[in-house]
């Protein structure tokens, strides 16, 4: 099973920024279209975004819009997800995971959750 390992993670005030990075364990990510989802206490891991292996192309809920960039570096192996204008309401626990179909909004995730990043937001 395909397994990820996610970094970068930490506490900042609101309008602040961090940058997580997610890695996959003995396996090429190249091969995979990603997505970063996150979760907060007591609710099931939402998708906010991914990025095809194909083109490159993104999706973003609206949530993060204007304010999170996915990217890839197929070279070293990985995918990151840059965070700016970080508000209270991004509070969560940020998994990232290959998507077994593409970004499409049907595609589900292919592999298993890693232990995540935690980002906490205070104001």
């Amino acid at each position: 099973q395909l397994q990820f390992v996610e970094s970068g993670g930490g506490s900042v005030q609101a309008g602040g920024s961090l940058r997580l990075s997610c890695t996959g364990s003995g396996f090429a990510l190249i091969h995979y279209s990603m997505a970063w989802f996150r979760q907060a206490p007591g609710e099931e891991p939402v998708r906010i975004s991914c990025i095809n292996n194909i083109n490159g192309g993104t999706t973003y809920a609206d949530s993060v819009k204007g304010r999170f960039t996915i990217s890839r570096d197929d070279a070293n192996n990985m995918v990151y997800l840059q965070m700016n204008n970080l508000q209270p309401e991004d509070t969560a626990v940020y998994l990232c995971v290959a998507m077994g179909r593409g970004c499409g909004v049907i595609s589900q995730k292919y592999g298993d959750w890693g232990q995540g990043a935690q980002v906490t937001v205070s104001s």
